[in-house]
């Protein structure tokens, strides 16, 4: 069973199919009629007005209707389209088991519990007729699928055929009188409408359920007596034929699968049993662990079945429907109906080569899988599920094109999988050990292969190569060399298609389409919603693929989209140009013509063959909402302007693509304010001062126009807006402008006129116009405002602009090919053609020495007078040649493009080249790409904290560039500063980055550690040896001896930090004093200059005499006196110490320290790992960890990742050359 949609739900008691959409209805126990996509897996709909179960639903063929019956006695008819109930008919007594459309008229069957059959006419809303004569619960009824008939079974223990052909004659309208006349007394006496034409007696329980066969005259049973009874009936009479045993509990439902000849039935004992018609014996069982059965319902036109039972309901099919095909080259070989047929796409002939199976099989699911073909030795690899998974292999003799009825032996053996990997070997799976048997074609084992992954399948990779499945990923196997070329998670794979040159390959999941190259490196992922059925990859590398509804493309970046709506699944066998090969569930050949025009048009930008592009959008009907939107996402505005005819998008687009011109066009038709708003903003960006001032003009923009003219530094027009303001009265505006034009007469004017007496007295006085300064002092009397004592007034004028008057100096450059407009396209085409001749042929290299060009050259030679043709041949005779003088001549350009500017391409950014050339950390940093500087460290020296080294990082990138300010209104430029750089260097080779940490540095802050440590400031010495192993790794050195310098240092900074961390440590454990003392202890064992060993040696005596530790305590006196202290005080306790302990040579405590085993110290736990003892160590600082710390941060540097790979220190050019 091949379950394709399974819903959770309160019980099901009826189902019904849509005929054409992938629907379908289920009535609940509970009252609620749900509507499910089945392909989508979604609930569409839901109706609940009956009160009580509903058992029976049906769809109508045509019509948008569905109607029910329930146990609340109602038949109701809906429309759901409308997703309401239309009407109710009501007449029935009791719980309504089963409803049923007519196929034809417009009737509906009904089956009751009140022991009566309804037939309704669902137009007139009434009931034509009642067929009684059962005398238990009819539990259901329904019409034959051609004949006048109606079935019906009954818990009385019998099935009935009732005729209903006289209900045609009752329902035709009477033409005449005499036939309404009969009519009326039929319907007043009790004419003959339905008569039961065989009564069928068998079973000895109550029958449940009851169905005619489609074509043949046989009815199926079910019943309560756990048996499926065939009965047979001809014109006079039904019999019996035979019982089918093996349901162990009520049969619920049975019908007939004319299609493959089968009987499906469901029961109350929780399975699903299919038996051969013919035969009459079980074929398969399907059952449930909890879950009793009660209905099925098959597709009127699909292979599809469903049932329902106390959960919910499953939607399944008995068996695959794909149809085994190979593809070779011109040839698709496939098998269709136990035959291998062949079939070549050129000529579209298709042949019938040999018979494949013997008919007759025991069980269902028998047909080919999967087939294979080798054509050089025209052999066929044929794989089935029959026992477990076999293969056949058929040898054609060449002239096999026949009738194909020679029945040769297959080769046989067992095997899931089985294909071709070289001309005449095959591999098949062996799942049980996990490995591949590669065979001949005489079938015999040549060689075995274990496999690097589970698999459940092989697919053909290319000669001597496999494909792996397991169950989430696909492995490509050599077989030749055992060896794993690549390995890819995906979604289970169903099928594998290779592209025609083997370099691409697309994988085929349930819902999901993997695209990979040949060593399975990921390219694309697109994912569906409903069922991905096949696929092929057309001549241009693009993959067309087939859902159950659509066929589909999809393009190298990851683009898709829809090609055409199918209206059943079809499996692609090829496709050539714009037409798809393919087969249908029924094996026939198909062959679809698409329109490729969208995904050509997608490739050809993608691939930017602009051309084609140009071609295909003069040539086509490519346009609508989508492909605007896809050129716009992609960035090709200006291509998608060719589609266009609404303004508005017009507008946007040819602002978003810079096209000026197009845009002010499109303005003028749209008329809006916001439009040229957002013109003015786009042509100020450009520089386009004519179209700013033209749209601020057309908006009534005084403010902004002002300011436009202010900084174009046209005085001219800035009066003329003091003067329109003036007009308008707008006194702010007129102040403005007067304060741009620097006209100060004119702002104590208008401070006057406002009102503002003391600012106008101010602003005369200040600038030095005294006769209006008095005047207004005379008006103020005593509120003449003072003025500020000791400042010096100047007056405030605008700067000069740097551009004065028009648009800013623009690069002329080509048109692009999508500039032109598509009319000048063509017609330009032949003119270019024939003005192209002077950059041809000899003229190639003309350039003169004055920089002509070879135009201009041409012009010369042919205004001179050129040697006569009739001279005798003399070698090149150009002395006597007399040029005029370069001012004379007249310039004629011949080529149009020669005179072009042409765009100098940028050159590449400093950061870019020391990136580049360089693979130490530092100079990438430096560049300011700091993620790869990072990746750089991580790889070299296992860092995985950069927190420390951040503030290091912005350092090194602000250190290794100086910044310029041109002028006030430029933005600021950055100028890269080089290590190394002097007077005589080339300008045009760059030199690494200057870097602001150095060697000389690091060593002062050594010196001043030691300084610390000396001093007993633990905590600032671990600070600054913690900031050397900090800087190290953004530190770059000349020599091969710095380098080694360098290593050094990283040691000398690692012992002083552990040290140092202990005795911190040390000193915050006041209550522990056996820690105390091994921390002591351990501390002596770090490697350190003398004069702090000394102190360390001193402190750790001093501590481990205090603890009464005596004997420990000595050891380090002996080893205090052996270092020859300068200190006579030290030398001094330390003898008195060794007395002391001589006396009594014992220790207080047991300590974690054996000074006579030599050891490290762990960087994290402070314990001793002692020689042979196994550790992990830090891939920068080589500190040393219990094993217990791998792949944490080390503790030490606090930097890299404990126990990680890494490469070591880079930090000299000298390393790398």
């Amino acid at each position: 069973m091949l379950t394709k949609f399974e819903t959770k739900s309160n019980r099901v008691k009826g189902l019904s199919f849509h005929t054409k959409r992938p629907w379908i209805l289920a009535s609940l126990h509970s009252g609620v009629i749900q509507l499910w996509d089945y392909r989508m897996g979604t609930l569409i709909d839901r109706f609940d007005e009956h009160d009580g179960p509903v058992r029976g639903v049906h769809f109508h063929m045509s019509q948008p209707l569905f109607v029910s019956g329930g146990d609340d006695y109602k038949i109701k008819v809906w429309n759901y389209k409308l997703h309401r109930c239309l009407f109710t008919l009501l007449g029935h007594l009791d719980y309504i088991r089963t409803v049923q459309f007519h196929h034809e008229h417009p009737w509906i069957v009904s089956a009751s519990d009140d022991q009566t059959i309804r037939v309704w006419n669902w137009q007139s809303r009434t009931c034509i007729s009642v067929l009684t004569g059962h005398n238990h619960y009819v539990m259901c009824a329904s019409f034959h699928p051609k004949d006048d008939l109606v079935v019906s079974a009954s818990l009385d223990q019998t099935v009935r055929v009732w005729d209903i052909g006289s209900l045609k004659k009752k329902t035709a309208s009477p033409s005449d009188d005499i036939l309404r006349l009969s009519q009326m007394n039929t319907d007043l006496f009790g004419g003959v409408d339905a008569v039961v034409k065989y009564v069928l007696e068998g079973h000895d329980r109550g029958v449940n359920w009851a169905a005619f066969h489609p074509t043949l005259p046989l009815i199926v049973s079910g019943a309560d007596d756990r048996q499926v009874k065939l009965w047979r009936t001809n014109d006079t009479k039904a019999w019996e034929v035979d019982t089918l045993r093996g349901h162990t509990n009520n049969v619920s439902c049975v019908m007939f699968l004319a299609k493959q000849d089968i009987i499906v039935s469901n029961s109350e004992d929780k399975s699903i049993r299919v038996w051969d018609g013919t035969k009459r014996t079980g074929l398969q069982t399907f059952r449930r662990e909890h879950d009793r059965f009660w209905i099925l319902a098959a597709h009127p036109e699909m292979n599809l079945l469903a049932a329902g039972h106390d959960s919910g309901m499953i939607v399944f099919k008995l068996e695959k429907e794909r149809p085994a095909f190979a593809v070779s080259g011109d040839s698709l070989f496939y098998a269709k109906d136990r035959f291998l047929r062949y079939y070549e796409f050129s000529t579209q002939k298709e042949v019938q080569l040999i018979p494949i199976r013997r008919p007759g099989s025991t069980s269902l699911n028998q047909s080919p899988r999967t087939l294979s073909y080798s054509p050089t030795e025209n052999a066929v690899l044929i794989c089935s599920d029959v026992d477990g998974g076999t293969y056949e292999l058929y040898v054609m003799p060449k002239d096999s094109s026949g009738r194909g009825d020679s029945l040769q032996e297959a080769k046989k053996g067992p095997g899931s999988s089985a294909i071709f990997v070289a001309r005449n070997r095959f591999a098949v799976l062996d799942k049980g050990n996990n490995q591949v048997l590669i065979k001949n074609l005489k079938n015999e084992v040549v060689k075995k292969s274990g496999l690097p992954v589970p698999a459940d399948a092989i697919f053909y990779a290319g000669t001597g190569n496999l494909l792996c499945r397991s169950e989430d990923r696909v492995v490509l196997f050599d077989l030749q060399q055992r060896l794993v070329l690549g390995d890819l998670q995906t979604p289970f794979v169903k099928y594998v298609v290779w592209s025609n040159d083997m370099e691409s390959v697309a994988l085929l999941s349930k819902h999901t389409i993997v695209i990979t190259n040949k060593k399975l490196v990921h390219q694309c992922t697109f994912h569906e919603t409903i069922r991905v059925k096949s696929g092929a990859w057309d001549d241009n590398g693009i993959f067309i693929y087939t859902t159950l509804n659509h066929i589909k493309y999809c393009l190298p970046n990851g683009d898709s989209g829809i090609i055409r709506t199918l209206d059943v699944p079809i499996y692609i066998t090829k496709v050539s140009g714009n037409t798809i090969f393919s087969l249908d569930r029924d094996g026939k050949n198909k062959t679809i013509v698409i329109d490729a025009t969208e995904y050509i048009f997608k490739l050809s930008l993608l691939r930017k063959r602009f051309d084609h592009v140009m071609s295909m959008i003069r040539n086509s009907q490519l346009c609508g909402e989508a492909m605007i939107a896809y050129l716009q996402q992609k960035g090709f505005p200006e291509v998608a302007l060719h589609f266009v005819k609404d303004e508005k998008t017009r507008f946007n687009l040819a602002l978003e693509s810079g096209n000026i011109q197009i845009a002010v066009a499109s303005a003028k038709e749209i008329d809006d304010k916001d439009h040229w708003y957002r013109l003015g903003v786009e042509a100020l960006r450009q520089g386009n001062a004519g179209i700013v001032e033209y749209a601020y003009q057309r908006t009534k923009n005084f403010e902004r126009l002002s300011f436009l003219y202010l900084i174009n530094g046209n005085l001219e027009k800035l009066s003329k807006m003091l003067k329109i303001a003036e007009v308008k009265n707008d006194v702010m505006g007129q102040f403005h402008n007067a304060l741009y034009l620097g006209d100060i007469q004119e702002r104590v004017k208008i401070l006057e006129n406002a009102g503002h007496l003391p600012l106008a007295y101010i602003a005369a006085s200040v600038h030095g116009l005294k006769d209006v300064a008095e005047r207004l002092a005379a008006e103020l009397g005593d509120d003449v405002p003072p003025l500020p004592e000791g400042k010096e007034p100047s007056l405030l004028m605008p700067p000069a602009p740097v551009m004065c008057g028009g648009d800013w100096p623009l690069l002329r450059v080509v048109k692009g090919i999508f500039d032109g407009g598509l009319d000048s396209i063509g017609r330009d085409a032949v003119d270019e053609e024939e003005g192209a001749e002077g950059d041809w042929g000899e003229d190639l290299d003309m350039v003169d020495v004055d920089g002509l060009q070879n135009g201009d050259v041409t012009a010369i030679l042919e205004d001179g007078d050129v040697a006569e043709e009739n001279e005798e041949e003399g070698g090149w005779d150009l002395d006597d040649l007399e040029l005029p003088s370069e001012a004379e001549t007249p310039r004629i350009s011949v080529n149009a493009h020669s005179s072009v500017f042409v765009v100098p391409t940028p050159g590449m950014p400093v950061s870019q080249i020391w990136i580049q050339r360089s693979s130490l950390a530092a100079d990438h940093a430096a560049a300011g790409n700091f993620e790869t500087s990072m990746r750089l460290l991580n790889r070299q020296l296992g860092i995985r904290n950069f927190t420390p080294l951040k503030s290091m990082f912005l350092d090194l990138h602000t250190g290794s560039h100086s910044y310029l300010r041109a002028f006030s209104s430029a933005p600021v430029v950055s100028l890269a500063v080089e290590r190394g750089w002097s007077e005589s260097a080339s300008p045009n080779v760059r030199g690494p980055p200057a870097l602001v940490f150095n060697f000389s540095q690091l060593d002062e802050k050594l010196k001043a550690g030691y300084k610390a440590t000396t001093a007993g400031k633990f905590t600032e010495a671990l600070r600054l040896f913690l900031n050397i192993l900090h800087t190290i790794p953004l530190i770059v050195v000349e020599s091969r001896r710095e380098v080694d310098e360098v290593k050094e240092l990283i040691i000398i900074a690692k012992e002083y930090v552990l040290g140092l961390q202990m005795e911190l440590k040390r000193r915050e454990m006041k209550e522990n004093l056996v820690r105390q003392q091994e921390l002591a202890a351990y501390f002596t064992h770090c490697n350190l200059q003398l004069p702090h060993l000394r102190l360390a040696l001193l402190n750790a005596m001093t501590v481990c005499y205090k603890a009464k530790n005596l004997a420990t305590a000595a050891n380090f006196a002996r080893r205090l006196l052996e270092t020859n202290p300068t200190n006579e005080s030290h030398a001094k306790t330390a003898r008195q110490v060794l007395q002391a302990a001589e006396r009594n040579m014992t220790d207080a405590s047991q300590l974690n320290y054996d000074f006579r085993n030599p050891f490290v110290t762990c960087g994290a736990t402070y314990v001793p790992i002692y020689r042979g003892q196994k550790d992990v160590s830090c891939p920068y600082c080589t500190t040393r960890f219990v094993q217990s710390q791998e792949g944490q941060l080390c503790a030490v540097c606090d930097l890299a990742v404990v126990g990680a790979d890494a490469s070591g220190l880079l930090c000299s050019p000298s390393q790398i050359r």
